[in-house]
């Protein structure tokens, strides 16, 4: 990953965004690196897509100040524009039109002159492998394909700074594969990438660093390493009879520390060495006469990490943050 302690492509301070006595956006500070990837995680709700109209000039702040690409997100709108590209959730893509006519026809909104833009349509939609399909009309586009091709519209004008909103939401493995694999060489080439995120699996293969959104506020941020490195150490989940559990807790505590129960008949226990302590936890209940039924050894996730600063799970979480990014006001978009 590109990443470095560089010039920041995005600072953020005091970022409020309200609706009516809602506050959406709870007065957020980050910073993302140029060449970096940031993602930005939290459940449904929690703010990530407000956070991201107003980044992107499609949303006045309600208090706080952005700067993108070295641009003030308000006075500078239009600077911030031209440096940017942005792929939300709901693609915009006109289903009568092809593929190929839909990014010409951006070319030729970011002001390329014909040649350049019929050029650049060509390599951006071979680069998202679309161009056996470019003479098709979006219409007839499955939604991996969709995503691919409002990625290239993103691309067009070689922006800077790529902002991607859940850019793999409801799509098959190999679809959120390919998108992965996409993003992971653009970034290879220097593009700053801000990544907004539900799926932990997501912000852990590509993210640089990550920041951890909840109800509007940030509550963690770090690589996933540092992150997960703050929750702990691995821990040895064991599956015993039912009856067996309390007696298998004493039998192993003084091994480890004791986490809480999980499900029944599993006994989670802490440990410092990882896989190098299961032999000795093994033996001990085994001298115990206790059988174990299973045994795995978890690592931290950034799972835990969310556990851990918000009280409940990431995932299958649902929830609204009261007035969600979609449902925004269009009127109060940036001044041009």
């Amino acid at each position: 990953m590109a990443g470095s302690m560089g010039k920041p492509a995005i600072v953020v301070e005091g970022l409020e965004r309200s609706f009516g006595d809602v506050l959406a956006v709870q007065g957020i500070d980050l910073r993302v690196d140029e060449g970096e990837i940031y993602g930005f995680l939290g459940p449904n709700g929690a703010g990530k897509t407000t956070t991201v109209r107003m980044l992107t000039t499609l949303l006045l702040p309600t208090g706080g100040h952005a700067g993108v690409a070295g641009f003030d997100v308000v006075s500078e709108a239009r600077q911030v524009r031209a440096s940017i590209g942005v792929a939300l959730q709901e693609a915009a893509l006109d289903p009568l039109m092809t593929g190929r006519e839909l990014i010409r026809l951006q070319a030729t909104l970011q002001g390329l002159p014909s040649g350049a833009g019929r050029k650049r349509a060509d390599e951006l939609l071979e680069r998202v492998d679309l161009a056996g399909a470019a003479d098709r009309r979006v219409g007839g586009y499955s939604g991996g394909m969709k995503r691919r091709l409002d990625l290239a519209a993103a691309l067009v004008h070689e922006p800077r700074v790529l902002f991607l909103d859940e850019p793999t939401t409801g799509l098959d493995p190999v679809s959120r594969k390919t998108i992965w694999e996409e993003v992971q060489a653009l970034n290879d080439d220097g593009t700053t990438v801000f990544l907004t995120t539900q799926y932990l699996e997501e912000a852990d293969q590509l993210a640089d660093n990550v920041g951890i959104i909840d109800r509007g506020r940030i509550v963690a941020e770090g690589t996933p390493e540092e992150l997960k490195g703050e929750v702990g150490n691995p821990h040895i989940e064991l599956l015993v009879a039912d009856g067996a559990v309390p007696v298998a807790e004493r039998t192993v505590s003084q091994l480890g520390k004791l986490r809480p129960r999980k499900g029944e008949g599993r006994v989670l226990l802490e440990v410092e060495q990882g896989a190098a302590d299961i032999p000795r936890v093994v033996r001990a209940l085994d001298e115990a006469g206790i059988g174990v039924e299973s045994l795995e050894l978890v690592r931290p996730t950034l799972d835990d990490v969310f556990v851990e600063k918000t009280g409940h799970h990431l995932e299958g979480e649902g929830g609204g943050e009261g007035v969600k990014g979609a449902d925004e006001p269009e009127a109060e978009a940036a001044p041009a």
